[in-house]
């Protein structure tokens, strides 16, 4: 959710892009990744954990035409990207889209040396992690800078990444409204400062 919309839905995709992604997340491959990460999530972090679902849910409740990526218990993840760029290579950046305190998932693919090539770089931390295909990473998207180093000519990398935005858990938080309409709806003076404090 971003980018103007007044409510979460679904991007819009043309009919072939549709078919492709249908059957990439319904490839058993993208459910094990899936169901992995939210394996991981729910060990490492489960407090947050509980949070996204519980977002998830509500919004699922709110609109039960929504779709998920995946089975509910499957991934607590409103969002995937999957970036099939014969070399994907990203520069250093952060997701402010993405909820400042959350994770996102990052899982590595493709067939690349590790050793020469596709490393993880946190740049915050001064890490530089080996990212062998088949890895996958959760991290604060949002406050730690990261990229990865480019590999060897004739290699491949691809990689899957699963996250929430952060409208979607204001949309949820007000109650299934947009922050405008939030903003622009009658309140005391402590109703707002709560609402500024608690976006």
């Amino acid at each position: 959710m971003g980018g103007g919309q007044q409510f979460p839905t679904a991007f819009f995709h043309n009919v072939l892009n549709t078919i492709v992604l249908v059957g990439l997340l319904t490839q058993k491959p993208f459910q094990r990744i899936a169901g992995f990460t939210n394996s991981m999530f729910q060990i490492y972090a489960p407090d947050l954990y509980t949070y996204y679902s519980t977002m998830l849910d509500k919004l699922h409740g709110w609109n039960k035409n929504l779709k998920r990526n995946f089975l509910p218990t499957m991934s607590v993840f409103a969002a995937a990207t999957f970036n099939f760029g014969l070399q994907t290579i990203t520069f250093p950046h952060l997701d402010f889209a993405n909820l400042a305190w959350g994770w996102c998932a990052i899982t590595a693919l493709g067939n690349f040396n590790p050793d020469k090539g596709g490393h993880l770089i946190l740049w915050d931390l001064k890490l530089i992690i080996r990212f062998p295909p088949g890895c996958t990473i959760l991290i604060p998207s949002v406050l730690i800078q990261h990229s990865n180093t480019s590999i060897q000519a004739h290699e491949k990398r691809f990689s899957f990444t699963q996250y929430i935005a952060v409208g979607i858990f204001h949309f949820v938080d007000n109650d299934f409204c947009s922050d405008i309409s939030t903003k622009a709806s009658p309140m005391t003076e402590e109703e707002r400062a709560a609402w500024v404090e608690d976006m």
